[in-house]
């Protein structure tokens, strides 16, 4: 085998990352309007796989017609039910085994500006095309060493992969600092606040074609990342059986094993921006 191959450069792998994390939908998509607000988007075709029926009994109306002179989906709602319709379509495309795993977790929906107009089940986001936010810690031992997790082999998405010392997901209910304090708390088991030099490092930006929904998913995702310093004396422990161990690496020996593919996708990004790259 080519040596490049067995032992690819950090530099090679951040190029080819980087592609992959801004990638055009497979199939052509169409915007996902609710109560007259883009929220999303769909495959064109995906919605005539479940039973609009289902809809319809709960007095919503899910419809394909034009949006600024193109087809778009359309899920008219009575006012303050956004959050009710778009769940009851979540259910039917989790009965039609349509969508991600179900979480019986909420999450955000955004209109273009930002705002939040409904929240909705996470197993969703990804064929519904909605925007989704995460957050990453990258811990750092006195030494410099990085603290990292390996990913427990029951998680849904990439079992077994390493990843940051946390990553999740911002749920509906938080904020980004609780989400940061909170998924601290339940995969490593530290508090924020015993931290030293907590701040915010950046942002990785993610646009890219999904497996879930028979391949007619399409990922859009903003995750802000932060770094800190562990304390002498101070180990991560997980709280909510998702981690399966963490490791101390040496700078050299993480850009390394980034390269190899050994880490998510996501933590390789955020892993080279705390780098510099």
């Amino acid at each position: 085998m080519n040596a490049d191959v067995q032992n690819p450069s950090f530099e090679h792998w951040l190029a080819g990352a980087r592609a992959s994390a801004q990638q055009p939908p497979k199939l052509p998509r169409q915007p996902l309007l609710v109560a007259g607000q883009v929220v999303g988007s769909v495959a064109e075709g995906f919605m005539n796989k479940i039973g609009l029926h289902r809809l319809l009994d709960k007095r919503f109306k899910l419809s394909n017609s034009e949006h600024s002179g193109a087809p778009a989906w359309h899920l008219d709602v009575p006012t303050g039910a956004a959050t009710e319709a778009l769940n009851t379509l979540a259910a039917a495309l989790r009965d039609a085994d349509l969508c991600g795993p179900w979480r019986n977790e909420q999450l955000a929906v955004c209109n273009p500006a930002g705002e939040v107009v409904a929240t909705v089940e996470r197993g969703a986001v990804r064929v519904l095309g909605i925007t989704t936010r995460a957050v990453h810690l990258v811990g750092l031992a006195p030494d410099g060493r990085m603290w990292v997790q390996k990913r427990s082999m029951t998680k849904p998405n990439n079992p077994g992969l390493w990843d940051t010392l946390m990553g999740g997901m911002v749920s509906a209910a938080d904020s980004l600092p609780q989400a940061l304090a909170r998924e601290t708390w339940e995969e490593a088991g530290l508090r924020v606040e015993a931290l030293h030099g907590l701040r915010h490092g950046g942002h990785v930006d993610f646009s890219r074609p999904s497996r879930e929904g028979g391949g007619a998913g399409y990922m859009r995702e903003r995750i802000d990342w932060f770094c800190a310093q562990v304390p002498e004396g101070m180990e991560p422990s997980n709280q909510d059986g998702e981690v399966e161990r963490f490791d101390l690496l040496p700078l050299d020996g993480l850009r390394t094993q980034v390269a190899q593919g050994l880490f998510t996708l996501e933590a390789g990004l955020v892993i080279a921006g705390y780098l510099g790259q």
